[in-house]
């Protein structure tokens, strides 16, 4: 019978997906009926609570018990199950208004219910796309947020993403139609509502869409979006979204999407996304730097489209880490180095999960690989070789050898025969020098990654074993005192290799058995070695302990704990060598175990440091053989420690001998094992704990606690009795039983065999012992203390409390929990609320005492003794605190350790996994360890617990303590008390009101009223008893913190309570969200719950629900809402009474402010008291609060304002043109009726009110959306011009303040004061204000503004201007809805006043206007704002007011004008007709200013697919015109200068004087728009590519005119742009012609501009033969170019392109070097007196020197290693040293480098020189004696 079958007749239906691990479990057979009856309780009480429509407290309650089921068991539930807990989650969390913290909730449930993609297919679940896409609409592009009506948490949008990609594999199959259809309208590449419409395609497009509907999904779009992204140039923000999709997409249908023609351009743009410094000048376009790929994506992408038949992608992957390998090298370092190491660490893992998706993973409903594109060997073993090199230079990286750890350990996983012996030869040097400890702790950590591929033997690398032993012992001397990180690294290194080898000597197996491999036999003499280095391994701990005593490493003063270092040691020295005995043979273990017992006998420790290294060892040797070894210690202890107590006086002695303290240590830590062995020792253990519990001396008794407290652990806990990584253990003959077979195995989930713990009676019959015989009586003493009887000293009250919190934490599991009355009426409910209870292994036994309950009320009653007489014993209350804690939470493991060693199992499970095969296949160690963790996770979860009447009681003495009068004493408790609330349901309700009594308590102390402030602020991730998501609670507490004020506690005079103040502020403002008032569930979500009840496996067996509970339920609900609404109003009015007292100091002023603004909402309009209120703060003295009221005010307008009714209307009809076949984009006939007309604007009031006006800006470039919606006419909009009676009263109370002309005067006043000096600028608020006051009231306030606005107007001070700017444009963009009429008086008010404005501009206010102009211009339609641009582009450029008034004129229009995009051609054509004469303007302000306005005047000349040309201006156009103004300058051959005179009145204006004017301002506009347009005109920047070489400096030196500077920065710039393919040619042949200019500048520049270009388009030349040759052939041109510096910038050249992969040193190249070398030079003459000194006939010398440097080029090329060519061309370069000037130079530069880069590894790179080579070559590096 399979599994599968067996499972459902256990359970009663067929499990989703279990947790494997909780069959292992001791108790396994329990959990089945334990679980069912979870599941039941679940489904009919979370069912049962949705139709009784209780979201809170039953619904949320029971969806968190849903996540405890799937923590505990995984998806142990039927598919059924499965599809209908989903449906029903997806509803909650769709509910429209749903409170966001309970949103949140449902949604990390389901997504937890949909993580597993694999266990529901379409066919099972479908899940409409629609409702999340309304949710993140509403979330994540809130139109009310930014006004203080919505607070969300920072979390949510996270959320959100992984919620909608975990459903959007079951969105239906037109999904993918409709979304197009609802974004492709937003996709305008000037608006932000691009990156908006693309990051909605990356996060819903469904990509997972099986093969026969691909026609439905990503062929949709998939043409579309990949030329968008290919025709894109400046990496705007939206690029990586489009970047993840495709990478979703490839990796989704590996097999089913051509890529092969897009490889060039993916892998060119991935070159250029990592951002590295090329070339001789290294300018950044700034934008480049900030938007870049997410590495995680692109790695799948590339991951992805390895394979298939044509091999292209690998082809391309190996150029690219040809090109960028040198920049590994550890010489190398810079921002781009962690995008480097991310690459080299993220890619073999991808590749790694691909191939276990091919080869290993079970084949699931999703789509496959066919077979003809799956990876195959070759392929695999092609990419391995091409990354290997940079792997092998990352190792060393400045930034650490992790990525290339993780890298090499999934690179040996695929091929560990190319990857492990490259890493062995750079271990074994390493582990040979002592000089360079980098290196060493470097490669030991890539030998732990790789370290499961080397031993286990698989069919690549058979020989992999032998290398392990020889590793071991040289890694030994690692073990150093000295060096704390060399010590850690090893002990892993020697950890990492025994938990994988079982340590047995089976040398005797050669000669009993003949069936042995060559390596087998040689691993068997090796094998022999074990016990020696095991031996040698404990001689190197015992000598680092040695050097770590306590005397050696302290001065006398110090602490006497631990230092942080060495208790890391220490843990590392115990766990290593537990870890080599673990694996030993019966005989190693002996020959270690004699050896540490006698190291542990003859010495005496301190029991501080070495004390407890050595404990450690002795402890880690007997857990491995308890019996054998228990004889030696136990009774040897015993003897000692009895005869040193012999005598009664030790007891009373304040230091014990040193003997007896280290003998105690000894015997508590090897108690530390196996509860059954330790019975044996019963009796002796009981009198050596009769003797020593009470000693006096504090480290003695300690000591003793611990002895008692591990062997009651021992005997209580259930634990695995051993770790070792084969079932059964070593200890059969060899000829049963070969180990060598079992190097590097992994344990087998079904067969682990554990040897578990589990208590006997008899075990537990010994624990009540020591409990009845060492607990009681220390129980009885501190009661008859506690009642006054006894009177105790201090010490002894901390010995017996020490005594009992041992005992509490050893018998933790033992213990049954607290029982008592349920606390009731907390909160009211219909639906149970129980706990659940959980089988741990004991069940706990009632007969007994229940020690738990007795000390509770014992502790209890001694706090109380103490609180009233000794309250200053703080030692005593830590120890209660402690003990309280744990009576409350403890069974047996802490939520602390349980974190810690989950996180270092993930640590070693990932540096040990095996993710190619999966399957879990982790070494058996690892997988005992993660059941004992399931086996912990049960014990530890308690959350939704009853809240009973004993855990009040001790809350409340926690409460106590957390205000005590010592602050040691309060934050301890308080930490205790913050777990507490967490883990009791509800018990907070009980405790606010408490803190709350307290904070009103006149006769408290500031101690303590911190104290109660600490309670309420809670810790860091734990409860804010101030901030709870509950009105219930907000309600109580924000009134009583802002009425602290009034107590006479709280004084402001210290700073530690303002402080406190503050925290508390900052944090309910941080975490506040806005609380719900509106609990409905749909009806559809309560079908949905139907369906759950009525479930039948496991069944629930209940009957539904009568007429009346339902009745009852709708009631509550109802009554809920109005409760709600009860609470937001009391909670309004309580904080207004506050702020009406007239003694509340200023800070609770603030505070009480801030918490009303926190509750303004977009659903409920807040009451008019406090809108009168917020209102007179407008005018209120503090800046604070005058912020504060302005958003307030603005988002109360926002509440106020009355919705306006919109119509649809058909642009078709509208333009009167039909609807394109095919997708157009742009400027389309029909969408030209949305563009500026001068010639028709709507200048009457009828053509006013006809005018379809369409106020978004990116409606009809891309495509109609389905609706589109205008505003209705005026007729059926709200009434304007409303009178007082007209309004409703909250509209009255604004209307009355704001006609009062005193508070205008007052308010203008305040808001045109300056705030801060200098860093003022333009406040949206303040904005939004005036947009409101416009928009609500139209233009009732503007008479009485007017005057205001026309004194502001005439005062050029820089805060008056900003006002004035600030309410022009409130007034601008509020008179949206005003009639015609209206809104032209409004204008001809406007435009003088803007004139006066603008013409007295400064250089504080610039700014400010064109925001003003811009926010003023954001989404209206231009045709309603004719007179503002008709104003605006008067004459910007006039002269009057000087050069700056002309450029602030041009900002503020560029500002209006860029906001309209693509509907003001029209305008833009005119300005570009004014501006063209001006371009050769003098002043350099101006010329910039044009340049940028340029920038946005071609922005909309776009090369997109699919776009037809633009009606705005053209830059081809335009650059033509300006060629002619340059001709001047083409003709000319000579250097352009930079002659013209700034005032140039005087000097006649020549042409040439104009061109290069013309040319500055030129250069401006390429500068500008680099990085900001979306694509470049790369023909035409090509034509200015020759005058830019000429003018370009060759020298960097900023001492150069402004023009040089931008002729170069133009260079750079443009050299970093993406080519096209077809550009590649006209590059090509500009260079070319430009390399016979006769200016050696230019000949110089083209080398530098060829550099970059070609790195940066390196895949695009690449594909490109001619190009390539063209290239090579304009290098090795100028290399015999008669300038020196052009030759030696062309070897330059040459070196980079041989370096990237761009050329390959062949033979013909090498060849053509050498003959240069060997032209001849003329002999030198005998020179007469008056010869004329230069003979030598320079043409033959160039030759000669070209060919040198060509040699030169080649050696420089390999920085890093020494190809087969390298000796012969350095000796053909050796030959030259003495060859006349610069050749001497070139040859002496390039043997200097060749030393300096290949010094490092010298000793490798000789092996390529032969003998005679390697002689002359010592001879020339080697600098030539003195004295020779």
């Amino acid at each position: 019978m399979d599994i599968v079958t067996e499972r459902a007749q256990t359970l009663g239906f067929v499990p989703q997906k279990e947790i494997v691990y909780n069959k292992l479990l001791p108790y396994a057979d329990k959990l089945d009926q334990e679980s069912n009856e979870f599941l039941a309780s679940i489904k009919v009480n979370l069912g049962r609570a949705v139709q009784l429509r209780e979201l809170w407290p039953g619904v949320l309650f029971w969806t968190r018990k849903l996540s405890t089921y799937i923590r505990l068991y995984g998806r142990k539930f039927s598919k059924e199950d499965h599809v209908l807990f989903i449906k029903m989650l997806y509803e909650l969390v769709t509910v429209p208004r749903l409170e966001i913290s309970m949103m949140q909730g449902f949604a990390r449930l389901l997504i937890n219910l949909l993580k597993k993609k694999e266990l529901l297919s379409r066919a099972d679940l479908q899940l409409p796309w629609r409702p999340l896409y309304d949710m993140v609409e509403s979330i994540l592009y809130s139109k009310t947020e930014h006004l203080g009506l919505n607070w969300f948490p920072n979390s949510v949008e996270s959320i959100l993403k992984t919620l909608v990609k975990c459903c959007r594999v079951y969105f239906p199959d037109d999904a993918t139609a409709e979304m197009l259809e609802e974004w492709r309208p937003l996709m305008c590449p000037f608006d932000v509502t691009m990156q908006k419409a693309i990051s909605y395609l990356e996060l819903f497009l469904p990509t997972s869409l099986p093969c026969e509907l691909h026609h439905k999904g990503f062929k949709l779009w998939f043409e579309e979006l990949m030329n968008l992204w290919i025709s894109v140039q400046s990496l705007p923000q939206w690029e990586g979204h489009l970047v993840s999709l495709f990478a979703r997409l490839a990796n989704d249908n590996i097999g089913y999407i051509d890529w092969d023609p897009y490889i060039p351009k993916i892998f060119t743009r991935l070159l250029r996304s990592l951002n590295l410094p090329v070339g001789s000048s290294q300018v950044v376009v700034p934008k480049y730097s900030s938007n870049t790929y997410d590495m995680g994506q692109a790695v799948l992408w590339v991951t992805s489209l390895l394979g298939g038949p044509s091999k292209l992608a690998q082809k391309h992957l190996s150029g690219l880490f040809n090109s960028i390998t040198t920049f590994y090298h550890p010489s190398n370092h810079g921002r781009w180095l962690l995008k480097l190491m991310k690459l080299l660490q993220r890619l073999p893992a991808s590749v790694v999960k691909r191939l276990h998706r091919e080869r290993y993973k079970k084949p699931t409903w999703m789509t496959p690989v066919p077979d003809s594109c799956k990876l195959t060997d070759q392929d695999v073993t092609d990419f391995v070789e091409s990354i290997k090199q940079p792997v092998l230079l990352g190792m060393f990286s400045r930034t650490g050898s992790l990525e290339a750890a993780q890298a090499l350990q999934n690179l040996a996983l695929m091929r560990p025969e190319l990857v492990i012996p490259p890493v062995l030869e750079r271990t074994y040097p390493a582990l040979e020098t002592l000089t360079e400890p980098h290196q060493l702790t470097a490669t030991l950590s890539c030998v732990i990654g790789v370290a499961r591929s080397l031993v286990s033997r698989n069919k690549w690398f058979p020989e992999g074993p032998t290398h392990m032993l020889p590793l071991l012992i040289r890694a030994l001397p690692g073990v150093d005192p000295n060096d704390f990180s060399k010590c850690m690294i090893t002990f892993q290194f020697i950890a990492t290799f025994a938990t994988l080898v079982p340590f047995v000597d089976c040398s005797s197996a050669l000669q009993e058995r003949d069936d042995l491999s060559e390596v087998e036999r040689e691993l068997c003499s090796a094998s022999a070695e074990f016990e020696d280095f095991v031996l040698q391994f404990m001689d190197r701990c015992f000598a680092l302990i040695e050097s770590s005593t306590l005397e050696q490493t302290r001065e006398e003063t110090e602490t006497e704990k631990m230092t942080h270092l060495e208790s890391l040691v220490e843990l590392g020295l115990s766990s290593t060598f537990s870890t080599i005995l673990t694996q030993c043979s019966k005989e190693i273990f002996k020959a270690a175990l004699d050896k540490v017992f006698n190291f542990a006998i003859t010495n005496i420790f301190e029991t501080r440091v070495s004390g407890r290294m050595v404990a450690d060892m002795c402890r880690a040797a007997v857990k491995c053989h308890p019996g054998e070894a228990l004889k030696l210690f136990v009774p040897h202890c015993c003897s000692v420690i009895a005869q040193l107590t012999v005598n009664d006086d030790v007891l009373k002695e304040e230091e014990l001998d040193k003997e007896l303290l280290w003998k105690l240590q000894l015997l508590s830590e090897i108690t530390r094992v196996d509860g059954e062995k330790l019975v044996f020792y019963k009796k002796e253990l009981v009198n050596t704990l009769q003797r020593t519990l009470h000693l006096t001396c504090k480290q003695g008794y300690t000591l003793a606690c611990n002895l008692l407290y591990h062997l009651l652990r021992s005997t209580t806990l259930t634990y695995p009795k051993e770790y070792c990584s084969v079932p059964d253990g070593f200890n059969k003959p060899l000829s049963q039983y070969f180990p060598i077979k079992d190097w590097g195995k992994p344990g087998n989930l079904w067969n682990l065999n554990i040897q578990w713990h589990v208590p006997s009676s008899e075990e537990i019959a010994f624990a009540y012992q020591l409990l009845d015989s060492f607990l009681q009586p220390e129980l009885n003493r501190l009661e008859r203390y506690a009642s006054g009887e006894l009177e105790l000293l201090r010490d002894d009250v901390q010995q017996s409390l020490s005594i009992v919190h041992n005992c509490l934490l050893g018998s933790g599991n033992l213990l049954p929990p607290l029982e008592g009355v349920k606390v009731t009426d907390l909160v009211p409910t219909l639906v149970p609320l129980k706990e659940t209870k959980l089988f741990t292994g004991i069940k706990p036994d009632y007969s007994k005492d229940n020690y738990r309950k007795s000390i509770a009320e014992v502790i209890r009653k001694v706090l109380h003794h103490m609180l009233d007489n000794s309250e200053d014993d703080t030692k005593s209350m830590f120890m209660i605190i402690k003990i309280i804690g744990d009576m409350l939470h403890f069974r047996g493991s802490h939520k602390q350790e349980f974190d810690s060693r989950w996180k270092s199992f993930s640590l070693v499970k990932r540096s040990m996994e095996d993710r190619l095969h999966g399957r879990k296949q982790h070494i058996r160690a690892l997988l005992i360890d993660r059941v004992m963790l399931q086996h912990e996770l049960r014990t530890l979860t308690v959350e939704g617990c009853e809240y009973k009447t004993v855990h009040q009681d001790l809350i409340r003495d926690l409460f106590h303590l957390s205000t005590s009068s010592y602050s040691q004493v309060r934050s301890k408790a308080q930490q205790t008390f913050f777990t507490a609330l967490g883990s009791y349901n509800f018990c907070c309700r009980d405790v606010i009101p408490l803190v709350l009594d307290f904070l009103k308590r006149k006769d408290i102390s500031q101690q303590q009223f911190k104290g109660a402030l600490y309670c309420l602020l809670g810790n860091t991730g734990g409860v804010c008893l101030a901030n709870l998501h509950d009105w219930d609670c907000i309600v109580q507490t924000w009134p009583a913190i802002v009425s602290c004020g009034l107590s006479k506690t709280m004084s402001l005079e210290k700073p530690s309570i303002v402080r406190l103040f503050d925290d508390l502020a900052e944090k309910i403002h941080r975490q506040y969200e806005t609380i719900g008032l509106d609990f409905k569930i749909p009806e559809r979500c309560v079908e949905q719950a139907i369906l759950l009840q009525q479930s039948r496996y496991p069944p629930a067996n209940l009957p539904p629900l009568t007429a009346e509970e339902l009745e009852m339920g709708l009631k509550r609900q109802q009554e809920k809402n109005a409760e709600a609404l009860k609470h937001y109003e009391t909670l309004i009015n309580f904080l207004l009474d506050l702020l009406d007292q007239r003694n509340l100091p200023w800070k609770f002023e603030h505070l009480a402010i801030g918490f009303l603004s926190l509750l303004l909402r977009d659903d409920l309009q807040l009451p008019n008291r406090a809108i009168t209120f917020f209102i007179q703060c407008l005018v209120h003295d503090a800046l604070v609060v005058r912020k504060m009221a302005i958003s307030a005010v603005a988002g109360i307008l926002k509440q106020l304002k009355r919705p306006h009714k919109k119509v649809t209307v058909d642009p078709y009809i509208i333009s009167g043109c039909r609807k394109p076949t095919s997708l157009t984009i742009g400027d389309r006939p029909d969408n030209q009726w949305l563009q500026y007309d001068s010639s028709c604007l709507p200048k009457t009031k009828e053509a006013w009110e006809n005018c379809p006006f369409v106020e978004k800006t990116h409606w009809g470039y891309y495509t109609w959306p389905r609706k589109l919606l205008v505003y209705a006419p005026v007729v059926d909009q709200p009434k304007l011009g409303r009178t007082r009676d007209e309004m409703s009263e909250a509209e009255r109370i604004i209307f009355d303040f704001f006609s009062d002309p005193k508070f205008l005067e007052l308010l203008i006043k305040f808001l045109s004061l300056e705030d801060r000096k200098g860093k003022d600028t333009f406040n949206p608020r303040r904005f939004c204000l005036f947009k409101g006051l416009f928009r609500n009231y139209d233009e009732a306030f503007l008479p009485a503004l007017i005057p205001h606005m026309e004194r502001l107007a005439a005062d050029s001070h820089e805060s008056t201007q900003r006002c004035l700017a600030e309410i022009i444009a409130g007034l601008i963009r509020g008179c949206k809805h005003w009639t015609f009429q209206k809104v032209e008086n409004l204008w001809n008010f406007l435009c003088p006043l803007l004139r006066t404005a603008l013409s007295s501009i400064t250089v504080e206010t610039y700014s400010d206007w064109g925001t003003c102009i811009a926010t003023a211009c954001e989404s209206r339609d231009p045709r309603k704002l004719h007179w503002l641009f008709e104003m605006l582009i008067e004459s910007p450029v006039s002269g009057e007011g000087g050069s700056f008034v002309d450029a602030c004129r041009l900002y503020v229009l560029q500002g209006g004008l860029s906001q309209q995009e693509w509907r003001v051609a029209e305008l833009l054509n005119r300005l570009l007709q004014y501006l063209e004469p001006k371009l050769t303007q003098v002043y350099k302000n101006v010329r910039e200013r044009i340049g940028s306005v340029l920038t946005y005047v071609f922005m909309i000349d776009l090369s997109l697919p699919n776009t037809l040309p633009s009606r705005s201006p053209r830059t081809s156009e335009f650059i033509s015109r300006v060629f002619v103004g340059l001709k001047p300058l083409m003709e000319a051959d000579e250097e352009i200068q930079n002659h013209v005179v700034e005032d140039n009145g005087i000097c006649e204006q020549d042409e040439r004087t104009q061109a290069i004017k013309l040319l500055k301002t030129v250069l401006k506009w390429l500068m500008s728009s680099a990085g900001r347009t979306f694509s470049t005109p790369v023909p035409e920047q090509l034509q200015l590519l020759p005058v830019l070489l000429k003018i370009a400096p060759v020298e960097n030196d900023d001492s150069y005119d402004e023009l040089k500077r931008d002729a170069k920065m133009c260079l750079s710039l443009m050299s970093q742009g993406v080519l096209y393919p077809q550009h590649v040619p006209l590059v090509v042949n500009v260079l070319k012609q430009s390399a016979g200019s006769s200016s050696w500048h230019a000949r110089y520049t083209i080398l530098t501009y060829l550099q970059t270009v070609v790195f940066y388009n390196l895949f695009i030349f690449h594909n490109n033969e001619e190009a390539v040759q063209a290239i090579k052939w304009l290098v090795l041109k100028l290399l015999e170019d008669e300038q020196l510096e052009v030759r030696e910038m062309a070897a330059t050249t040459l070196s980079g392109l041989l370096q990237c992969g761009f050329l390959v040193m062949d033979g013909p190249l090498q060849n053509h070097f050498e003959q240069l070398c060997k032209t001849r030079l003329p002999k030198k003459k005998k020179r007469g007196p008056g010869a004329v000194v230069d003979t030598i006939p320079p043409a033959d010398l160039v030759k000669r020197h070209a060919g040198v440097l060509g040699l030169s080029a080649c050696v420089l090329s390999s920085p890093y290693d020494v190809p087969t060519w390298m000796p012969q061309l350095l000796m053909d370069l050796s030959a030259h040293l003495n060859d006349p000037q610069p050749i001497e130079m070139t040859v002496k530069k390039t043997l200097s480098n060749f030393r300096r880069t290949h010094h490092d590894n010298w000793q490798e790179h000789k092996q390529q020189f032969t003998d005679d080579q390697l002689i002359v070559l010592t001879d020339l590096l080697v600098s030539p004696c003195y004295y020779a």
